[in-house]
């Protein structure tokens, strides 16, 4: 049960980065637009194909994922952007944070997930890894040295 609500856990924040990053790259305006929109599309791909990872993990360890609107709505700890044009360096703003607050789930679950299958963690260290790189570099677009 520990094993499967940390999986789910981080099922959720990773279907709902996915969703976040979209509304944000549909919407996106400004300064270096399509760098920032075609990055967006980076993020979502990493998140697709980490939740897809983690619900086929989930199954593997006779789980059931539950990847319905309704229980991502329920469960996200992503803050949810506007529904109007959002500027650029606001953009910025919004995704580094979905993508931290993604990875916070991640790193919360991650010693119990260790504790009980080593193997999956090994799962989850990559796309921490993957999610702090594209932080990353979406942060830089409006870092000052």
């Amino acid at each position: 049960q520990t094993l499967r609500d940390a999986l789910q856990s981080v099922l959720v924040q990773l279907l709902d980065l996915q969703l976040v990053g979209k509304q944000i790259h549909w919407n996106v305006v400004g300064p270096n637009f399509r760098d920032l929109h075609q990055n967006l599309d980076e993020i979502v791909g990493i998140a697709r194909k980490g939740s897809d990872e983690i619900a086929e993990r989930m199954r593997a360890l006779h789980a059931t994922p539950d990847g319905l609107a309704s229980t991502i709505s329920e469960f996200t700890k992503l803050e949810q952007p506007v529904t109007t044009e959002i500027l650029t360096t606001d953009a910025v703003d919004m995704v580094v944070k979905a993508i931290q607050s993604t990875v916070g789930v991640i790193r919360d679950v991650h010693d119990p997930v260790d504790e009980e299958d080593p193997t999956t963690a090994d799962i989850l260290h990559q796309y921490i890894a993957d999610l702090e790189q594209q932080a990353w570099f979406i942060s830089a677009e409006t870092r000052r040295p």
